[in-house]
């Protein structure tokens, strides 16, 4: 449905207690004020709407105009004219400037989705006066600043996205991004407490947090793209939820209300290929901590994840050598540590990763010849690229056993025997022409009677044979 909305189908609308045109492409300008019955639910989703955000006449439950192409700032008095909202999403739009302050007035707020607009400033700290709220999406903004501490009492929290936008926060002792999460790690939160996904993409710099390792039940942690720096500590080991293999296979659906909801996604860098995951996202186990700054060593660990499916250490400074252990994460799916400054063999074991799907050690230093064996052939050159002293299938380095005519190193030893026994070969010819030729010489030489005896028989000998 491509078309103008009429300007009496918005005469009609304020007599409707529900009005749901999403997923059409409707256009135009929407109507301010915006006529709907008190208690309303609006969904005009999926349009192609342009214009400021609406105001209703009168105090609505759900606002959502996601995915069309409003403009302009949010309201600053959302509170006055929506007191009772309940759900609201402005997600995917062209809307502007700061979030009001007026937000956080909104008492009975459930869901706060703003992503994917050009909105600036910080967070308001009102917001965490919610104690309602179970959604907050902010991600894919241009907000910045610091992450207000008061979010750290959102004690029904679900689901955060703050990722892709310009939020500072150091991350030094005491790490203060943690002034967030501290009180999440104390408490049995579900989601926020499972998928830490939302805080990649911003400016966040210092080190990773011990801390992040009470979150038991911690199923995806994401901090790519930031400006972190110092080693990946090993208490990450410690994570819980990702020693095991996760059974649950359903879709996330937070803040229920009437036909709204909101559905938990993620997408997940795998070899630098965006997959998203919604129905299977409960499934997935996952730590990112590419693109940025960390150093020293993968710590053995980490090998205590056996339940991990994705592992990208990519983009960093990361040094020595991969862990031989490193078969013990047996269900992993991609692994990507590419871009480092990896050293060594890379382990026989590797090869025992059944179900790796992706795999990128480029762009390190790695040398010797790769374990082309079991689950490694089926993985191309470029899984390996970038590494000089590497050789083997796939890639058309052979290796130095590779070549037939190729004798192997000599050792000092064996070089020093063969020495002694030339000698003694070129010694024992020069005795036996000694013994052959010279000796007879000089004993006819000295007994002159057995010297014309001995020529006396070849001179007979000669005779005969000319004679015949």
């Amino acid at each position: 449905m491509l078309d103008l909305c009429p300007k009496r189908f918005w005469d009609i609308s304020s007599n409707l207690s529900l009005l749901n045109v999403s997923h059409n492409q409707l256009q135009g300008q929407l109507p301010h004020p915006l006529k709907v019955a008190p208690a309303a639910d609006v969904d005009l989703s999926f349009n192609i709407f342009q214009g400021p955000v609406p105001l209703p006449v009168a105090g609505i439950k759900l606002l959502d105009i996601s995915f069309n192409q409003l403009s302009g700032p949010i309201p600053p008095n959302l509170d006055l004219f929506m007191p009772d909202l309940i759900f609201l999403s402005l997600s995917s739009n062209k809307i502007e400037r700061r979030i009001p302050d007026s937000i956080g007035q909104m008492f009975s707020l459930q869901v706060i989705a703003l992503s994917s607009n050009k909105l600036t400033g910080d967070i308001p700290s009102s917001i965490g006066n919610r104690s309602f709220l179970k959604v907050l999406d902010l991600e894919n903004n241009l907000s910045s600043g610091h992450i207000p501490h008061s979010l750290g009492k959102l004690s029904h929290l679900q689901s955060l996205h703050l990722s892709s936008n310009q939020f500072q926060e150091s991350c030094h002792h005491p790490f203060r991004i943690c002034r967030v999460w501290r009180p999440w790690t104390s408490q049995t939160i579900h989601s926020v407490g499972t998928y830490l996904h939302g805080l990649g993409m911003n400016a966040f710099h210092g080190k990773v947090p011990c801390e992040l390792s009470n979150l038991s039940s911690l199923q995806i942690l994401n901090l790519a793209n930031n400006n972190l720096s110092g080693r990946i500590p090993a208490c990450l080991g410690d994570l819980k939820a990702m020693a095991k293999r996760q059974t649950i296979d359903h879709y996330l659906f937070y803040a229920k209300y009437r036909g709204a909801c909101f559905v938990e996604s993620l997408v997940i860098n795998i070899n630098s290929l965006l997959q998203k995951n919604t129905k299977t996202l409960p499934l997935v186990t996952s730590i990112d901590l590419s693109g940025n700054s960390l150093v020293g060593e993968i710590s053995e660990e980490l090998m205590k994840l056996s339940g991990l499916l994705v592992l990208n250490l990519s983009r960093n400074q990361i040094s020595g050598q991969i862990p031989k252990s490193i078969s013990a994460l047996s269900d992993l799916s991609s692994l990507d540590l590419s871009n480092n400054n990896l050293s060594g063999v890379i382990p026989t074991s590797i090869s025992s990763l059944s179900f790796l799907g992706s795999l990128n050690l480029s762009d390190n230093i790695l040398l010797g010849k790769i374990p082309f064996t079991g689950h490694m052939v089926t993985f191309g050159a470029s899984s390996f690229a970038g590494n000089p002293g590497l050789c083997g299938d796939p890639l058309t380095v052979k290796c130095p056993d590779d070549y037939s005519c190729k004798a192997g190193p000599i050792k000092e030893e064996e070089a020093g025997m063969d020495d002694v026994h030339d000698r003694w070969f070129y010694l024992s010819i020069a005795s036996g022409f000694a013994a052959g030729v010279l000796g007879p010489y000089l004993i006819l030489a000295v007994r002159k009677s057995w010297a014309d005896a001995y020529f006396g028989i070849f001179d007979k000998i000669a005779h005969r044979v000319l004679n015949n």
